[in-house]
């Protein structure tokens, strides 16, 4: 009988630090892909921002080579400025009007065209005629109002003829009204963007909710409080909170079409920063307003990011 010899295995080499390695450049191979973002939005955003916050506690910045600290001297030199109030209060009309009216004639153009009441062809053209001042840009927008609303316009025209008006007016002109006007083209101007987000969601509800509804024995009313609105909810929360952000940060529209006048009755918190630095060369105060725009419109993204997480 032979024996048998088993020889035994070399032992293993350790594999410890291959795996480690193995660990760690799985790890970084995200942040990799990541970086080129990141750096972006360090160099583009939070350096921006670092600056402007420094700039808002000193004084003399940019224009002269040596500024000096100012603590808060130039927050309470805009807090106590009438033009900021006068455009705080402008500033807080024309986004809640904005935001109202544009949910209101939204939902009730999305529910015309998400009904049965339309036929398919007067659906499709509706659709267009709605979308359509969505699809101009802001300059063309700003151009066709001023030219509508121009005294001799063809606004003026319209109401003269229907016997609204006896004589032209000067829409953009006037104080009294350069306000309401601009608002009324900033809604013009925004509401299909919430007319289509409400008809998706509306497109989104079950039928079988109105059915359980009817069987009930809801009215129409009844089946758009207790059913639409709810389904709704969600949809509606985050369009207002996004106008609101979007509406606060509206300059473009305002400076082509008033540049904030007449008598300020149309300046915003934008294009009085924007005044602040490119005309008056007041770049700390200009800063200390940015600064104090940029907390307000944090604390709408907070309750937007909060609303979020919750759904």
């Amino acid at each position: 009988m032979t024996s048998l010899t088993v020889e035994k295995p070399p032992p293993a080499e350790p594999e410890a630090p291959t795996r480690t390695k193995n660990t760690l450049a799985k790890r970084l191979v995200p942040w990799g892909y990541l970086s080129p973002t990141v750096v972006l939005i360090v160099l583009l955003m939070v350096v921006p921002i670092v600056m402007v916050i420094s700039y808002s506690f000193r004084d003399n910045v940019i224009v002269q080579e040596n500024s000096v600290f100012a603590g808060f001297a130039n927050y309470t030199e805009v807090l106590t400025d009438p033009d900021f109030l006068a455009a705080l209060k402008n500033t807080f009309i024309f986004i809640t009007v904005s935001m109202v009216a544009h949910l209101l004639l939204g939902l009730g153009f999305a529910m015309m065209l998400n009904s049965g009441m339309l036929g398919g062809v007067t659906k499709a053209i509706f659709r267009v005629v709605y979308v359509l001042p969505w699809l101009f840009t802001i300059a063309v927008i700003a151009v066709i109002w001023r030219l509508l609303l121009d005294p001799s316009g063809v606004v003026n025209y319209v109401l003269q003829t229907l016997g609204v008006i006896s004589d032209g007016v000067n829409w953009l002109g006037d104080p009294g009204s350069a306000l309401w006007v601009v608002t009324f083209v900033n809604i013009w101007s925004g509401y299909p963007f919430f007319m289509i987000s409400l008809l998706a969601g509306l497109q989104g509800i079950p039928g079988e909710l109105y059915e359980a509804a009817s069987v009930d024995g809801a009215n129409p009313w009844q089946k758009f409080w207790n059913v639409t609105i709810p389904q709704l909810r969600p949809v509606i929360i985050s369009m207002a909170v996004l106008d609101l952000i979007w509406t606060s940060q509206q300059f473009a529209l305002i400076w082509m079409m008033t540049g904030g006048g007449p008598l300020n009755s149309t300046e915003m918190l934008s294009t009085f920063t924007y005044k602040l630095a490119f005309s008056e060369y007041e770049f700390a105060t200009a800063s200390a307003s940015a600064v104090i725009v940029l907390l307000l419109t944090m604390i709408l993204a907070f309750f937007y990011v909060r609303q979020q997480r919750e759904r």
